[in-house]
């Protein structure tokens, strides 16, 4: 039997590849996505102690493993403070549903069918305390504005290190994106689009760490890596990171431990950071700052001692020719 040539075969595997990596990548996104539903969602129940304890035990109940159903005795402030998604508040009227819609639609939505119940054939009131933007309710603006930034530091990362030949550009290169990058995705995202409340200059900030994270980390896989160190910090960072950040949902509905891993990883902390910081003063922000602040201080400490890509040291440093005077007779 003769061989295939080279290019045949080089065609075949390459083909192969495209589908192996295709059936790797549609469960990775279209799985969590399939099967959002709660896992330890952490929700309050608010009212007079004998009933308040009932119904969380209820809740417990029939719902084993879906919700941390946690007595408070301030409903607003448990959710203002990221402690909880919702609250059920025990009241003379009946129970009523206290959300926060800015801090997931999809939550709001499922705890809302959730409770139906509780109202015992009456509808059970609901309060939205922190509102999602009025434009845009369903919160689709905050979850899509997320992917060009994550996409175009990706990009910012990897023409860096293609293009930029020198350590301490490259670093500059970095620094320069990050602070344009957070100045410009906050002023669309808030003045033209107007999808994100909060200060702008602390979105701004979020948004240009975010972005330091991603380019950071690429640029400084590849600098130590070369180019096996881009397609490490696509695939990580950016295609598991993206399917795993739980971005128009929460890391409370996919499934886990893949929800917290997403948490991990530069998508899914910057998502929740910037929810922290727009909609809840900051609160429930601080893993997030440690997560972005740990990729981009490291991604910048690989930039600096990494050598793939560098100019040589003759490229730096041209060699000056030197003139010898002749030799004297003697």
């Amino acid at each position: 039997m003769s061989r295939l040539p080279k290019a045949t075969s080089l065609a075949v595997l390459v083909a192969v590849a495209a589908v192996s990596l295709q059936a790797l990548l549609v469960p990775l996104f279209a799985g969590p996505a399939a099967n959002l539903e709660p896992r330890d969602l952490p929700i309050a129940v608010a009212g007079p102690a004998p009933a308040a304890d009932q119904l969380a035990a209820r809740l417990a109940a029939a719902h084993p493993g879906a919700f941390d159903v946690r007595v408070v005795a301030d409903p607003d402030a448990a959710i203002r403070n990221r402690d909880v998604y919702g609250a059920i508040v025990l009241g003379p009227q009946g129970p009523s549903l206290h959300v926060a819609s800015a801090a997931g639609p999809t939550v709001a939505s499922l705890l809302t069918q959730a409770t139906a119940t509780l109202g015992e054939g009456r509808p059970v009131p609901v309060v939205d305390v922190v509102p999602a933007d009025a434009d845009d309710p369903r919160g689709a603006g905050f979850g899509s504005g997320f992917l060009p930034l994550a996409m175009t530091s990706l990009l910012a990362g990897i023409l860096t290190f293609l293009l930029v030949k020198r350590r301490g550009a490259r670093l500059l290169a970095l620094g320069t994106f990050a602070v344009l990058a957070g100045l410009c995705g906050a002023a669309v995202q808030q003045y033209w689009l107007g999808v994100l409340p909060g200060d702008y200059l602390s979105n701004a900030a979020v948004m240009g760490l975010f972005g330091l994270a991603v380019a950071g980390t690429v640029a400084g896989l590849a600098a130590v890596l070369d180019r096996a160190g881009l397609a490490l910090g696509a695939l990580t960072v950016f295609l598991v990171g993206n399917a795993l950040s739980g971005v128009s949902s929460a890391a409370e509905l996919l499934p886990q431990p893949w929800g917290a891993v997403g948490q991990l990883l530069p998508i899914g902390a910057g998502s929740t950071l910037l929810r922290s910081v727009a909609y809840f003063d900051g609160n429930g922000a601080g893993a997030a700052i440690w997560v972005l602040c740990a990729y981009a201080v490291g991604g910048l400490v690989l930039v600096a001692v990494g050598r793939r890509g560098l100019a040589g040291p003759a490229a730096e440093v041209a060699p000056v020719p030197v003139e010898r005077e002749p030799a004297l007779a003697l």
